[in-house]
């Protein structure tokens, strides 16, 4: 499986940003590669702001150009999703001043991935038959176990992210892994 290390504090910007967010998620739902108007048809966005903000995606290696077709004269780009996992990296030679930005802007890619999942947690206790399921554990893995168990994950995710069969409904997983330091 790929990782995409973004560690400089523009490409975390660029990743961070809610709008591109969704931008990239409609990428990843696609089971083709796409053009950027199919995008923005499907978002109901005006293609050029959809344009401006996928070119972002694609400076930082987000969405990708597969191909190019000649269409009435005019030249189609078909893109494609990175699939993979993401990590952030900071600098540790940075000077402070960037490392306060550097973690500001994680904080605020977590704080809204965390809002969203939230939201549709939260709405799915609405519906007529309400469900969701919240896991919160402290487990102790090796740095091999740790990798291994996100790996699993992504690749569970990859291999179910389209619709196959007529009886599957749509789920939204949200998963973090930290290591952290014992009290």
């Amino acid at each position: 499986m790929e990782t995409k290390v973004l560690s400089t504090i523009e490409e975390i910007r660029i990743y961070s940003d809610p709008y591109r967010m969704k931008i990239l998620s409609h990428f990843q739902r696609m089971d083709h590669p796409v053009t950027i108007k199919e995008i923005a048809d499907e978002m109901g966005e005006v293609p050029a702001k959809v344009y401006y903000h996928a070119k972002k995606l694609e400076s930082i290696g987000m969405i990708y150009l597969v191909s190019t077709k000649e269409i009435n004269g005019i030249n189609a780009k078909y893109y494609d999703a990175f699939k993979g996992s993401v990590r952030i990296k900071r600098d540790d030679g940075a000077d402070e001043t960037a490392k306060k930005i550097f973690i500001s802007e994680t904080q605020r890619l977590f704080s809204d991935l965390y809002d969203e999942n939230k939201k549709k947690f939260l709405n799915a206790q609405n519906m007529e038959k309400p469900h969701g399921n919240l896991n919160n554990a402290e487990v102790y893995l090796t740095e091999e176990e740790a990798k291994e168990f996100f790996e699993i994950i992504t690749r569970f995710t990859e291999e179910h992210h389209k619709r196959k069969k007529p009886d599957q409904i749509k789920y939204d997983i949200f998963t973090t892994i930290t290591k952290t330091l014992e009290n």
